[in-house]
């Protein structure tokens, strides 16, 4: 049985005209621990979508889990708690984390997954048309976004169709999904990521780190989230709509 993700709020608007009551739709976000190995790492508010991968791109973005393969397993538990198994050597101490930009400190990173060379992407490039259908049908996967105005949405485009779309109160967590889907084996990095949220530092950076190509946004990129993919050689595009892009770095990835 799925979760549910949204309840009908009764609201009073108040116009020029008068006054009058109406329902809405609210997004219901839920705390959910996550665990390495029966090791309580951290814990976020979610939407109730996803919880499996959002629990391995979770430790992903902590610097736990580095690839795809060392998953064995993940359990999730009603009384909200993530347990992730896999093969990772667990260190003694906790990772060192940087709170980046995420509102409410939901961006969080390793310091080692900030510093250091990268590893090579996972190359492909795209025809323009393909990235024209990818944001179209990202933009109406779910009608959720617009009954709540509430959640990011965040997909992945490979091999020629929307591979997942993934959905989530904060735009980290949208991420977090995609990327605990190419750890879990579900698709490869070798593609394009979307996401309707901002393209900060953090963002950026676990994109890269997973080894995808492509990064585009609905948004903008902040100073820092360019600087990363640069370093990384990522192409990253903002403003995506069905007929338009920005490409921000590395414009060759896109065929016209």
């Amino acid at each position: 049985m799925e979760n549910q993700v949204t309840l009908v709020q009764k609201t009073v608007v108040l116009t020029a005209e008068g006054r009058r009551e109406e329902q809405e739709t609210v997004a219901i976000e839920v705390p959910y621990k996550v665990a390495l190995n029966d090791r309580e790492i951290g814990a976020s508010m979610v939407l109730e979508t996803g919880l499996e991968e959002f629990g391995a791109g979770f430790l992903f973005g902590q610097g736990y889990i580095t690839a795809p393969g060392q998953v064995r397993e993940v359990l999730v538990c009603p009384e909200g708690r993530i347990s992730v198994y896999a093969d990772v050597d667990e260190a003694d101490e906790p990772k060192e984390i940087i709170i980046t930009s995420g509102c409410g400190g939901t961006g969080k990173i390793s310091r080692e997954m900030l510093e250091g060379a990268f590893d090579p992407l996972q190359e492909c490039t795209l025809p323009f048309d393909e990235i024209q259908d990818f944001v179209r049908q990202s933009l109406h996967y779910s009608p959720l976004g617009g009954q709540t105005h509430c959640v990011h949405g965040c997909g992945f485009w490979s091999e020629g169709r929307l591979q997942a779309f993934y959905e989530d109160v904060g735009r980290h967590n949208a991420v977090d999904k995609v990327i605990g889907a190419i750890l879990l084996g579900k698709f490869s990095a070798r593609g394009a990521i979307y996401t309707t949220g901002r393209l900060t530092s953090d963002m950026v950076l676990k994109c890269a780190r997973i080894g995808i190509p492509i990064i585009l946004s609905r948004t903008s990129p902040s100073s820092l989230g360019l600087a990363i993919a640069r370093r990384a050689g990522v192409t990253l595009a903002a403003y995506a709509r069905p007929r338009r892009l920005n490409i921000f770095h590395a414009p060759e990835r896109i065929l016209v």
